[in-house]
């Protein structure tokens, strides 16, 4: 079977195009090749970001394959180590995830693109949360999006599965930035690099504690962190990059960051 990803690595910056004919809809395979990919981005060490985005102009994904499921494929079955599209449901992954999203995107596909941390669009993209229409729930998007963006935005696009475009997703939040599409990549690669070029230690510890504190008190929240009782935050504490941070402001330099 032909491999539904494509992987370009360029230094620490991984590249992931779904390029899955017809539309990148994603079955019970695509969906563990993901996983897999996705555990190897969060568990190599000279990998420091990655972007996921589809393969052609029309299509970033469109979600579960109805195609598949229809022949056979359980909508309950195994995705995969992380879940459906290997994001969403991947633990311990602290390093950050690029969305370019270059075209429909929609169901799943959406929810793939919320499970990244950034997420930028071309102009021509347009969304949707359909699965109302087909007599099912969106379950990741139920419970991300009305903690994103205004609740009863969130709740009319889960309601009513409606289509709108990359201005209003931009207006409401649900992505950072709209480019051209012939456009879209090259400014997902230059963010890329502007993140790899920093402190992976700090954005892992980022990541760790905006997971822990986003059902948690304030109080008890900053309580982890200044008592160290997070492993990112503990790591950062005691490494090297934390004294790099300081001697390098101290020395008017920028600073050299090792990852340890």
């Amino acid at each position: 079977m032909t491999d539904p990803l494509k992987l370009r690595r360029e230094g620490a910056i991984l590249e992931v195009t779904l390029d899955r004919l017809k539309a990148n809809a994603i079955d019970l395979q695509t969906s563990r090749r993901m996983g897999e990919v996705f555990q190897s981005f969060r568990d190599d060490p000279e990998l420091r970001v990655a972007i996921i985005t589809g393969g052609g102009a029309k299509f970033f994904c469109p979600g579960w394959d109805l195609k598949a499921a229809a022949d056979g494929d359980a909508v309950d079955g195994d995705y995969g180590v992380g879940g459906f599209g290997g994001l969403q449901e991947l633990r311990d992954q602290n390093k950050p995830v690029i969305a370019a999203v270059n075209g429909i995107c929609c169901g799943g596909g959406l929810e793939l693109a919320l499970s990244a941390d950034i997420i930028l669009a071309a102009d021509h993209a347009t969304f949707a949360l359909p699965e109302i229409r087909s007599g099912t729930v969106a379950d990741a998007a139920s419970v991300k999006l009305p903690k994103r963006i205004p609740y009863h935005i969130a709740m009319e696009l889960l309601l009513t599965g409606r289509w709108f475009d990359a201005e209003e997703a931009h207006r409401w939040g649900i992505v950072n930035h709209v480019y051209p599409g012939e456009s879209l990549l090259s400014e997902a690669w230059d963010l890329a690099r502007l993140l790899a070029s920093g402190p992976p230690l700090v954005y892992a510890a980022i990541k760790e504690v905006v997971r822990d504190a986003e059902d948690s008190k304030f109080q008890d929240a900053m309580n982890r962190i200044t008592k160290r009782k997070l492993r990112t935050v503990d790591e950062l504490y005691a490494s090297e990059d934390q004294l790099e941070g300081a001697r390098a402001f101290a020395e008017k330099r920028d600073p050299v960051w090792k990852g340890r």
